[in-house]
């Protein structure tokens, strides 16, 4: 039978489980094997899309035999780690430099790997994200935005593929100090924000962005008007989030959603389940996501 193998972000290995429910058949952590064909997964970090089981005799042997499949590996550690980690040292050097947002992805195959015991490896020479372990690391910028939040927006639209275009109009709702507003900007996009907070100065003064005080959740969708997409990073109750989203698909003319769903106690995936219903969107984690998930409708 044909089996995927799933990794998971750093301290949501339960939830990745438990979303991949029966089909469950190994963990170890941070890796869960799963009868059957890939499948989307909110909580996997990366999906290894061709796995296989390859005896090594030795440490070189592993090398050897990585090597004639492909170039280029990523070594999970998930046990043997020294023996492991000597394997990973006989293959060819993976870049490690941070990615440079708004510039192509590595397009080069980048396989993972990791040693499931002594003499066996698992391996897949082909995974859905091309960065090793699903991590986007980018070239910071350490001046203009004023939180990190903004490296959310690079990674989705990184990702993606697909990123506001310029004159496009942006609601940003809770945005302030305003990470998201400038990543927004920086695009050439219009950007109205909401918040009861002001943003930062260099924000607020761009010529793109326009703020006005009041609540995230105030704005009626029905006086909106048009609107190209609509971001939030607002911390709410997913309830909360759900029921306003709904709200804006309903009565609002938004194209395109970006919202941040933020995970409160035990995961409730029945909830999560409705916002997977919305047609045309997905839920996803992203590395400089916590324990939170995006939602994007696109």
């Amino acid at each position: 039978m044909p089996f995927t193998v799933y990794h998971a972000p750093p301290g949501l290995l339960p939830e990745l489980v438990r979303e991949l429910g029966s089909a469950v058949t190994a963990v170890r952590d941070p890796l869960v094997i799963a009868d059957g064909a890939p499948r989307e997964s909110a909580f996997a970090a990366n999906i290894w899309l061709a796995p296989e089981f390859i005896p090594a005799d030795s440490i070189g042997d592993a090398a050897k035999k990585l090597t004639a499949i492909q170039r280029n590996w990523s070594l999970v550690p998930s046990g043997h780690f020294r023996r492991a980690a000597l394997m990973a040292e006989k293959l060819p050097r993976v870049s490690a430099r941070p990615l440079s947002f708004g510039q192509p992805l590595p397009d080069a195959p980048l396989g993972a790997f990791t040693l499931w015991e002594a003499g066996l490896l698992l391996a897949s020479p082909r995974t859905s994200q091309p960065v090793p372990d699903g991590v986007y690391r980018f070239e910071e910028d350490k001046t203009g935005p004023p939180s990190r939040a903004y490296l959310k927006l690079w990674e989705l639209f990184t990702r993606l593929g697909v990123a506001p275009r310029p004159g496009e109009l942006c609601l940003d709702m809770g945005g302030s100090p305003g990470g998201w507003s400038f990543v927004l900007a920086s695009l050439g996009a219009r950007v109205f924000c909401i918040d009861k907070a002001p943003l930062a100065e260099n924000v607020d003064r761009h010529p793109l962005v326009s703020w006005c005080p009041g609540s995230a959740f105030g704005l009626d969708p029905r006086h909106a008007g048009a609107v190209d997409w609509l971001f939030s990073d607002v911390i709410c109750y997913p309830e909360r989030l759900y029921e306003w989203l709904a709200r804006w698909l309903e009565l609002g003319e938004c194209r395109r959603f970006a919202l941040t769903v933020k995970l409160q106690g035990e995961t409730d995936f029945a909830l999560l389940d409705r916002f997977r219903a919305v047609p045309g969107s997905r839920l996803l984690h992203l590395s400089h996501n916590k324990h939170e998930l995006t939602f994007v409708k696109l």
